[in-house]
């Protein structure tokens, strides 16, 4: 169903996950549209961004976020149009970068608003490349992992939206660039679209073997989203004072109870005081957003010189979200995952 000038559709959260999301766990709505107050606008969705943190945010577990409750909207990034504008910062037609969630519509103080211009080429580079997955990757590498040239960068979900970036700008930065994805068409384009020095297929019988094979000066940098099997293969590896960047663990965000097998605390906590390995979580509008400017002014040359490719895995239509989300989190997406809501205009 198209987008409506008259109506909202809006995805909610119908009910909580006990493992893997499922379609019924979502319930599509519509209503009436929103009105704007005087210092509000109401923004039309164009793009809506699909991350796997939204797992997190469907369970009602502590974390660093509050989750969504039940019959709420589900959250994410969005690049709107503004419709209408009873804010003297915003006019009708604006472009800017919000958090409004699945939903066409929504009305804004404008507070969490990233203004975009009237003008904009390409609005979904803002969700992906020049967005939070590109942010993610810039600030997590260069702040945290501060690879040197020469050395030895790891990265797991290598071809994702935030690896392929990773990956990217450690070899700007001189680095030999090891990349670990799902599958022989990803590891090829991790190698031939990204640039990776080698690509290992984690779907591989002998992927520890085939780990070893490309690291043989060991890991200086590994970049971590993933967990599970990667990381196992990837401890042993790590150079005295190797840093790990760790801005997501998709491998277990449908866990209902720890993993089975011995317990590999000691080991890690071993690993980590012999070789002075420093691992550090971060939240990237919490821990950086001063510094999405900064980011921004880097990143967009490189993108419009060809220095940084990107692939979007673009799905159309605000009811494909909840299918698209689960087939997210199976691996099953090529590149930064968006939904294509409404027209462009």
């Amino acid at each position: 169903m198209p987008q409506s000038r008259e109506m909202n559709r809006r995805i909610v959260l119908d009910s909580r996950p006990h493992g893997a999301p499922t379609p019924d766990n979502f319930r599509l709505e519509t209503t009436r549209l929103p009105k704007p107050t005087e210092g509000q606008v109401l923004l039309r969705t164009v793009y809506l961004s699909l991350d796997p943190y939204m797992r997190g945010r469907m369970s009602d577990a502590p974390s660093y976020a509050p989750p969504v409750e039940i019959g709420e909207v589900m959250v994410g990034g969005t690049v709107c149009r503004v419709e209408q504008s009873m804010h003297p910062d915003f006019e009708q037609g604006d472009w800017v970068l919000g958090y409004t969630g699945w939903q066409d519509y929504a009305v804004s103080d404008g507070k969490e608003l990233i203004p975009l211009g009237q003008e904009l080429e390409h609005p979904s580079r803002s969700l992906g490349v020049l967005g939070m997955p590109g942010f993610t990757a810039y600030m997590g590498l260069l702040d945290i992992g501060q690879p040197k040239p020469g050395e030895t960068v790891v990265v797991a979900a290598a071809t994702g939206a935030v690896g392929s970036v990773v990956g990217q700008i450690a070899k700007l930065k001189g680095c030999r660039v090891v990349g670990i994805a799902g599958g022989p068409t990803k590891c090829e384009a991790g190698i031939e679209t990204f640039g990776f020095d080698r690509c290992i297929d984690h779907y591989a019988p002998d992927f520890v073997k085939q780990l070893a094979d490309a690291c043989p000066q060991g890991i200086d940098v590994y970049f971590e989203s993933v967990g599970g099997k990667v990381f196992d293969a990837v401890l042993p590896l790590l150079n005295v004072k190797a840093r790990i960047p760790v801005c997501g663990l998709i491998a277990h965000y449908n866990d209902t109870q720890l993993p089975d097998g011995p317990d590999r605390l000691p080991l890690l906590m071993q690993t980590m005081l012999v070789r002075r390995i420093k691992a550090q979580g971060f939240i990237i509008f919490d821990d950086y957003g001063s510094r999405y400017g900064e980011f921004l002014s880097e990143m967009t040359p490189w993108v419009a010189e060809g220095k940084v490719k990107f692939i979007e895995d673009v799905v159309e239509e605000l009811e494909n979200a909840p299918s698209s989300f689960i087939g997210l989190l199976e691996g099953k997406n090529f590149g930064k995952l968006v939904v294509h809501v409404g027209e462009d205009c």
